[in-house]
């Protein structure tokens, strides 16, 4: 077996990218003809991980007027340093990502040039704090400009284009247009987070979902509740515990944490490169099955609460009712009242297009899973109903056919596309094969959508390498002529 190369910290640790892009060639220039009107090809809302990878792709696909626009601040974007909350990713650290089949963009690369192979190999999965250094360099490396402070209001059909409705960062409002839209936009981007009920009617001072800030630093000395039992829910009940919680109640509704994770027994190429291609009985009872197993989190978010003394599990405990008493909020649970400081909502996220304001004008006109599929008896399941029924490149379809043409313009590559596609999309394993289908359609559509003006320059005239003179001297002459002469 061969040993890990060895690397020269000391020396330029981009080398290897350095070289990747010397080896590639030069960016192809932009083949798409522009159009009167229209500020952008194509927009990519969202400027985390996949955002900025969509716009390397779309570069090198030869596709100009790309923009990208998130409506954090400069750092902020994405969930890595904001309320991505685990110590360690979730995924192996061999798992293909933005470099897109370019080892010299890898994240093993770019560590490796900083720390050196053996660091490397010396851990399994990479730290979050190291990703978000990696993503970091890979926007700035790559040169990939993000709009910050730039929020996605509204989009509106127009033509042969859409609107943007776009806030800025100043308060104003501005209108721009594009040919294609990608929503790279994260959990909520088709939905929402969830919080049940008996949560909403807390005051917000006292409850919060996983997906908001927390300034965990207040909660030093409280008592904390946590509702869910999926991963995000274990690394806030952890975040809590290292923040000086005085305890920490985590409260599952299942009567055991789930620990298979089901989605791996389909993670060959196989399955994985062909899942959007299964009949959609197979996809829909993968999703459904998905949901029977539970969302697992990892055996060392599970070490990292387990260690507090002051952590206490609760297995098999639906919350069903919250009151105030003296500012605090109290629950009843198998007979017993807990009184709690603060609540966190581990319960995960929906899809439901129809919810989010920048799609409200024509949410009803997409194609959802319940308008596709029509399920068994006892397979019923609102919640994926709800989920948005895409086609192979992520487009939004018609739920009825040629009403809404301009739908299959907007790209979906958030976890909405869930049940369509077998796998969280947006995270990292989605990347390898779902960005590579997106970027392919997009340029289909771009290329075909032009077709005259391709056509004519496909076959227009091109000036010749050489004359004749350049063979001149090895045309073959018979033996008469030459005798003749």
């Amino acid at each position: 077996m061969a040993l890990p190369r060895k690397r020269n910290r000391d020396a330029d640790p981009d080398r290897e990218a350095r070289e990747t892009l010397r080896l590639i060639g030069p960016d192809p220039a932009s083949w798409v003809p522009d159009r009167a009107g229209i500020d952008h090809n194509v927009a990519i809302i969202g400027g985390g991980q996949t955002g900025a990878t969509f716009a390397f792709a779309l570069r090198r696909a030869g596709i100009g007027k790309v923009t990208v626009i998130d409506a954090a601040e400069d750092g902020k974007a994405g969930i890595w340093l904001t309320h991505a909350r685990m110590n360690r990713l979730r995924t192996p650290k061999s798992l293909p990502g933005p470099e897109l089949g370019l080892p010299g963009l890898s994240f093993q690369s770019w560590y490796e040039g900083r720390h050196g192979a053996e660091a490397y190999a010396a851990f399994d999965r990479i730290a979050r704090t190291d990703w978000a250094k990696y993503l970091k360099w890979y926007r700035e490396f790559l040169g990939i400009e993000v709009r910050y402070r730039t929020r996605l209001v509204r989009v509106d059909p127009a033509a042969d284009h859409l609107e943007l409705h776009l806030e800025t960062g100043d308060g104003a409002t501005v209108v721009e247009t594009t040919r294609k839209v990608i929503l790279a936009n994260g959990f909520g981007g088709s939905g929402g987070a969830i919080v049940p009920p008996v949560l909403a009617r807390l005051p917000t001072e006292l409850v919060a979902h996983t997906s908001r800030d927390i300034d965990f630093a207040r909660l030093d000395g409280k008592a904390v509740a946590v509702v869910g039992a999926a991963a995000s829910a274990f690394d806030a009940a952890a975040t809590a515990l290292e923040a000086g919680a005085a305890s920490v109640h985590l409260f599952a509704r299942r009567d055991r944490i789930a620990s298979v994770p089901i989605n791996r027994v389909r993670g060959y190429p196989g399955a994985y490169d062909n899942y959007p291609h299964l009949p959609d009985a197979i996809r829909w009872r993968q999703a459904l099955r998905f949901r029977d197993a539970g969302s697992t989190p990892p055996p060392d978010v599970i070490e990292r609460v387990v260690r507090f003394a002051n952590f206490h599990l609760h297995l098999g405990a639906l919350w069903t009712s919250a009151r105030l008493e003296g500012g605090k909020v109290v629950t009843d649970i198998a007979g017993d009242s807990i009184a709690f400081d603060f609540v966190i909502a581990g319960t995960g996220y929906f899809a439901d297009p129809s919810l989010k304001p920048e799609l409200a004008g024509f949410a009803d006109r997409i194609r959802l899973w319940r308008h596709q599929y029509t399920p068994p008896a006892g397979e019923e399941d609102a919640f994926f109903g709800a989920h948005p029924y895409l086609g192979l490149g992520h487009e939004f379809l018609e739920k009825t056919p040629g009403e809404a043409p301009f739908l299959k313009d907007i790209h979906v590559y958030n976890p909405g596309g869930f049940v369509s596609f077998g796998l969280p999309i947006g995270d990292v394993p989605s990347i390898k094969r779902d960005v590579p289908a997106v970027v392919s359609r997009i340029s289909r559509d771009l290329f075909l959508a032009d077709l005259d003006s391709h056509e004519r320059r496909i076959t227009g005239d091109y000036p010749p390498e050489f004359g004749e003179e350049a063979y001149a001297s090895a045309v073959w002459r018979p033996a008469r002529n030459i005798a003749a002469e």
